[in-house]
């Protein structure tokens, strides 16, 4: 198998170019999250499955997520 050469913004030489694009990141992998874990906890999964998927404790989920009338996607 080839491999594939890192992506411009792993190897730009201009910090804010990618600090922006990690911000970015950040901020899209967030909303992925927050769907899937609505979309799972609509499915019946318990916080425990949503943090052992996630590779977080139930606790740490159930804090960011749990707050009845919080919506987070």
């Amino acid at each position: 198998m080839e491999r594939e050469e890192p992506a411009p913004l792993f190897t730009a030489t201009d910090p804010a170019t990618g600090l922006r694009s990690v911000g970015a990141l950040h901020r899209l992998a967030e909303q992925v999250e927050a769907t899937h874990v609505q979309l799972a906890r609509e499915q019946g999964w318990s916080w425990e499955q949503i943090g052992d998927a996630l590779g977080v404790s139930r606790q740490s989920i159930h804090a960011k997520y749990g707050k009845p009338g919080i919506s987070h996607v």
